[in-house]
């Protein structure tokens, strides 16, 4: 499937992000329920979850689709670390671990103060090597992504963890369901998305900003932006500091001060993206059943 020049611009500012003459292309359409995409340029594939059944696939421009992971423990959401190791968030074993170079699998963080976490959902790590995780219910909420399980945790927060000491903190703690996040360009503000609204419409549809501190504590939370179709969930930003959020009907673009600049309309409910391809100006997006990419007139931010 091709759709051509799929845009809605809100914002002059948005033509000079979208490309003409080109197209947003269906490149696999076989999960039900795409999430956590993650490019691995040195290896020149993309990577993401089919949560339901319970599988990493996996795409290569000249060799198509294949099964990178099978019995992945519903994993969700994916990055790499600063040796370009993949991270993932799984929500069957309610952990966060890190695929060694061999292939086996390292446990990062599976439980805090004592007790599991929740169903790690999202991830992203710092240019120190720290682990930054959201850790809502959604693994333990039915069996369709996960196994059905009360959760441990009194709060669905915000961690993060050193992976040279092993401390896990929870930074933040308000959240009802904390989903996708992502560093400004400069790491001075991280963003976390509240897509708490898909079980409680009272719940505001909004991408929330923090400021790090020298510490690398998270502090003065505010709204940075509202979702005006369906619910935020995976975020990205790219290296002029827009940022790029998942949504009911395709992915929207905003400027730095939260402007709605344009939206990229896709056919199917996007739950995540991420830039890749070999100059990062690629946007792979995670759509209910199907991956999508369009060239756009942006650079992601690189992850090593």
């Amino acid at each position: 499937m091709r759709i051509r020049e799929p845009y809605e611009i809100r914002d002059e500012r948005f033509r000079s992000i979208c490309l003409a003459n080109v197209d947003l292309h269906q490149i696999d359409d076989t999960s039900h329920w795409a999430e956590g995409p993650v490019w691995f340029g040195d290896a020149d594939c993309l990577l993401w979850s089919d949560i339901p059944q319970n599988r990493i696939m996996r795409w290569t421009p000249t060799g198509g689709v294949s099964i990178y992971r099978a019995a992945s423990n519903f994993a969700n959401g994916h990055t790499r670390d600063r040796e370009g190791r993949l991270v993932s968030c799984e929500h069957l074993t309610r952990r966060v671990t890190r695929t060694e170079r061999d292939g086996h699998l390292t446990v990062l963080a599976d439980q805090f103060e004592g007790k599991c976490l929740n169903s790690p959902n999202d991830v992203v790590v710092r240019r120190d090597g720290t682990i930054w995780f959201t850790d809502p219910t959604y693994g333990i909420l039915t069996d369709y992504e996960g196994d059905r399980a009360m959760p441990e945790q009194t709060a669905n927060g915000l961690y993060r963890l050193d992976p040279q000491t092993g401390k896990l903190e929870r930074m933040i703690s308000d959240f009802v369901q904390p989903n996708g996040l992502a560093f400004s360009p400069d790491e001075r503000t991280l963003y976390v998305a509240e897509s708490g609204a898909s079980h409680d419409r009272n719940v505001p549809r909004i991408i929330r900003a923090f400021e790090i501190g020298a510490d690398g504590n998270a502090w003065n939370g505010r709204t940075f932006t509202e979702i005006d179709a369906g619910i935020p969930d995976g975020i990205r930003v790219d290296t002029e500091g827009r940022l790029w959020s998942s949504a009911a009907d395709g992915v929207h673009c905003f400027a730095p001060d939260g402007a709605l600049l344009g939206k990229i309309l896709v056919p199917e409910v996007v739950a995540n993206l991420c830039f890749g391809g070999i100059k990062r100006n690629r946007l792979f997006i995670a759509a209910t059943r199907s991956i999508y990419a369009i060239y756009v007139n942006a650079e992601g931010i690189p992850m090593t």
